[in-house]
């Protein structure tokens, strides 16, 4: 097994169970304890990790896994979602996209899209307003993509821009469509996120949406994260995996949600 294939199976194994021991890692890895020991204290060191006696605990409260290593979980149902939200997207909308793995691969999706690419829509295809680094990046190469990046604080782990200058850009403009990337949806608690800035920054992409729509897998249905985001009610489409459970979709239903199922 190399080292980035133990690593991330080191943190999908603290995401899922929230903290592990050196001998309990080891077995189940098939490696020695030591190697074991030496993985924690490297990626403590680099902040994925919080070292304890004899083992490792999730960093953070809400586990703010980087985004190389959350993009391996649920892969298959993320790439399902994404390319379900891309094609909700007309040629020529202003878009609204928050950071997050699903909605990288929106993104990724929206830029393979031979109608947004090949001239066939005069003018810009689209135009994408944006907090996240890495989506910008990766749609700056597209030529008919107008991509508008916020200003404001770079996060390390999610690459999101946060703050007041990302506050005062997003005052002055209006979109079409907003894609949600959010760590929970509740049908009491609405859509939030584990961090409080994230949260702001993704509620006023909301309110400067005529359309809301939430892409997240079945795990985030039915949970709940520290920093909320906006009611279920302001959620137009929730698009989401064939693996979610019946009665939070359910719930989910009566609060007015148009749910898409892939």
């Amino acid at each position: 097994m190399s080292r980035d294939t133990r690593w991330k199976a080191l943190l999908e194994l603290l995401a899922a169970e929230g903290g592990l021991d050196v001998d309990d890692a080891a077995h189940r890895l098939g490696v020695s304890p030591a190697t074991i020991r030496r993985d924690f204290d490297t990626l403590a060191e680099r902040r994925m990790l919080v070292r304890t006696r004899g083992g490792a605990l999730p960093h953070g409260v809400g586990y703010d896994l980087p985004l190389r290593h959350k993009s391996a979980r649920r892969a298959e149902e993320k790439q399902r979602i994404a390319h379900a939200v891309a094609a909700l997207v007309r040629p020529g909308e202003a878009l609204g996209l928050t950071g997050g793995t699903t909605t990288t691969a929106v993104a990724e999706a929206l830029a393979a899209r031979a109608d947004l690419a090949d001239g066939e829509v005069e003018g810009q295809a689209l135009t994408v307003v944006t907090n996240a680094l890495n989506i910008a990046y990766a749609l700056t190469a597209r030529p008919r993509f107008k991509t508008v990046l916020t200003g404001g604080v770079a996060r390390p782990h999610s690459y999101e821009l946060t703050g007041p200058l990302a506050d005062g850009v997003l005052g002055q403009i209006t979109l079409d469509t907003a894609v949600l990337g959010v760590g929970a949806l509740d049908a009491a608690e609405g859509a939030a996120t584990a961090d409080e800035a994230e949260a702001g920054i993704n509620r006023l992409l909301c309110a400067r949406a005529r359309r809301v729509v939430v892409a997240a897998d079945s795990s985030k249905l039915g949970a709940r994260a520290f920093a909320r985001i906006c009611p279920a009610e302001a959620v137009d489409i929730l698009v989401t995996d064939t693996g979610a459970d019946p009665e939070a979709l359910a719930d989910l239903r009566e609060r007015g949600i148009d749910i898409r199922t892939v």
